[in-house]
Formats: C-alpha cells, structure tokens, sequence
C-alpha cells in the first residue's frame, strides 16, 4: 500500500488513475471506522470488485484528521468529520462545502452514497453536475426507528418521508434484499433495483475450525453461541444474552462469546457479571483469521437485530458452517432459510430456536449453513453493483 497525504485545503486529481480504465466511481459513506462491521466489508469488497472489472473506484469517508491513500479498494480520501453523540465513536462528513469541493476535483463518472439521511443533498448535487448517481440502501429506516422506541406509526410515517426524498433525490436506490426494497416500493419508488451483497467463500470456509480456540473460548461449555455484532440499540445485543440466560435456565450447558464494540459494551458486561451468565467480551476482533475461526468454531451463531437488511456477519458464519439464528423481523429470515432458525424478539423465543437447530444432527446442520451462504459470492454483488451504476460488468 502507498500512502500521500491529503491537505486541508485541496485533494489533488489521482495521477494513478490508469490508462483506459472504466468509469470513475466516488463513493460516499458515514459511519465508518476501523472497528466497523458489514459496511466496512462491503465497501472494501465491492472497491476492490470495481477496480478489479476495470473502474476506477475512489472512497470517501469522515475521520479524526485527513488523509488520502491507495488500497486494494481503490483510493480512500478521509475527510475530517465529527463523532456522531450517542453512537460509540462513529464519524459523518458534516462540511458540505468542503465535499462538494472534493468531488468537483474528482470530477466522478458515477456516485454511490452509503448514507440516505446526512449524505441525500449529494444527490442534489450528482443532478446538478450531470452525473448519474445511486444510493445505497444499508439499514431500514423505521426499523431502526422502532429499535429507538419510536412508535410504529411515527416511525412508518418518519421513513416513508425520508425515503420517498431518497428515491426523489437519485437515479436509482439500491436495496439489498427485497425486504429492504419493501419500505420504498411502499412509497411508490420506482427507480429502486436489486443488488445483494456478498461473502468470501474462501475466507469464510468450515475447515477454519480451530478446536483450542473454540474451547478456550467455550471455557468448557456444551454448547457454544456466538454473538458479532456492533454493541448498540438496533442490534439488540442483550436478546443475546437473554437467549444465554434461558437455555441455562431450561438445564442447557451454554456459554457465549460477543464479538464486536459499542455503546452498550459497558452495560452488557456489568449484566453478564451480575447475573454470573457466561459470556466472553473480545471487542473488536481485527485479525479476520481469528474472526473467521470464530464463526466456524460456534455451534449457533446469533443475529437478533430485527432491523437488519441483510446481515454480512450471519452471511459468513453460515459461510464456516456455522447455522444462524436471525429475527423473524428482519431481512434475515429470508436469507438463513435451512442454514439455521428464527425466533421472536424476546429471549425465549430464541433459546426455542437455538434448541431446533441444535436437535439436527450437526453434519447435517453445518452442511446446510454453508450451502445457503454458496448462493452469494462477492463477485455476483460487484457484477449486480456495477449493473446498477450502468457500467462494465467483470464475466462471471
């Protein structure tokens, strides 16, 4: 990787930028940090998946100082952002001027923006320069509303406002399952298209298994559940540990390990103590080896979160062969099929669903999971991707 150093003032034009290539596509998101999760993943993926097929990808995102570097993604161009109260460390790209100023610099082909609320006059601004532009649709929006405690209606009413100036705003809205595309078609958007994302099949693989790690981490547990989520309200982390509590309660010898950092990290861990539940806290795995054998060590992997649009943890568990138990509320119960169960928004509903997979036999079960996850590859969500951005699709 080679690194050049942004200044505060003006980002140079990429003189790396190659002889022929296809389209240069910028692309915009908030919420990005090095311990984020699926978003981080995705982007990173579907970078390196442009670059690959001959395009010219180039990531903008807020962060504590400035910078601009090279990567297997493409260039990555960090803008100083502030931290978003309330939201465990996440930044968002606040001035307006000095991103507009980047991007006439850039001079895009394409946009792709990760962040329909903060981010939506870019599209404002894609119209105005004639360039086509998309945005991504990463998280349900009255979903994420209920998780807040926001009643039903208001929330419907909240997203369907925000979503409807979305569709208005860009050329197209990319939803990654038709879950997540439901709460546009509901406002009438027609300029709304389908792309999944995808896993690393190679990356992600049941041989990963590694029996010292799962046992260190089980700590001589039966049964071992995995937790990898971000620690914050609409994951619903504690239905985690509610599920834990209740399979112990019900004879079930359990332990829990939680990958992952957040708000409510401080919170669940003085629970887990005070209830004497058995849970390991790692934070933030950043080795991807040792997350992958992780997943392929659990015996269920857990994904409570019900405002989940598609899930790219559960994705790689079921990936190791590890089968999930996802929120009958979200996009994910349509994703895990016979790779795992669902369960209602409540502890015991999940300890059901964690005992209905346990009772498969585990050949069976593991087989299964990493069956369903073979139907989503990375290179089937560039070519969907770049499909929607109207550009040269890499042969499958």
């Amino acid at each position: 990787m080679t690194a050049r150093t942004g200044t505060a003032a003006r980002f140079v034009l990429d003189e790396t930028r190659y002889l022929g290539a296809g389209l240069r596509i910028v692309r915009l998101a908030n919420f990005v940090t090095p311990e984020s999760g699926g978003l981080r993943t995705a982007l990173e993926a579907l970078g390196a998946g442009y670059r690959a097929a001959g395009h010219d990808p180039v990531l903008i995102v807020p962060g504590p100082a400035a910078g601009d570097e090279d990567t297997g993604q493409g260039r990555v161009i960090t803008l100083p952002g502030p931290v978003l109260p309330g939201t465990g460390g996440y930044r968002v790209l606040a001035d307006r001027h000095r991103v507009r100023r980047v991007l006439e610099e850039l001079a895009p082909d394409r946009l792709e923006v990760s962040d329909r609320t903060t981010l939506r006059w870019t599209g404002e601004w894609a119209r105005r320069a004639r360039v086509p532009a998309v945005a991504v649709s990463h998280e349900s929006v009255d979903g994420v509303l209920r998780t807040w405690g926001v009643p039903r209606g208001p929330a419907r009413a909240a997203a369907d406002r925000i979503n409807a100036r979305t569709a208005h705003a860009y050329s197209r809205v990319v939803c990654t399952t038709e879950w997540a595309a439901a709460e546009f078609t509901r406002v009438g958007a027609r300029n709304v298209v389908r792309a999944p994302l995808g896993v690393d099949l190679t990356a992600r693989h049941p041989a990963l298994h590694s029996p010292v790690l799962r046992r260190r981490c089980a700590g001589g547990a039966d049964v071992l559940l995995l937790l990898c989520s971000r620690l914050s309200v609409e994951k619903r982390p504690g239905r985690a540990l509610d599920a834990l509590a209740e399979l112990r309660w019900r004879g079930v010898d359990a332990a829990l390990v939680v990958a992952g950092e957040g708000p409510l990290r401080s919170r669940l861990t003085a629970r887990a103590r005070t209830e004497r539940l058995p849970v390991a806290f790692l934070g933030h795995v950043a080795d991807p080896g040792e997350l992958a054998a992780l997943q392929a060590g659990a015996d269920v992997a857990l994904a409570p979160g019900p405002a989940e649009t598609f899930g790219l943890a559960a994705l790689e568990a079921l990936a190791c062969g590890t089968p999930v138990v996802a929120s009958a509320a979200s996009a994910l119960a349509g994703l895990v099929g016979p790779g795992g169960d669902t369960a209602l928004d409540d502890g015991p509903s999940f300890a059901d669903a964690v005992l209905r997979v346990l009772g498969r036999p585990e050949a069976q079960r593991r087989a299964a999971a990493r069956q369903r996850a073979e139907g989503y590859g990375w290179q089937s969500a560039v070519a969907a991707f770049l499909a929607a951005h109207d550009a040269a699709v890499p042969p499958l």
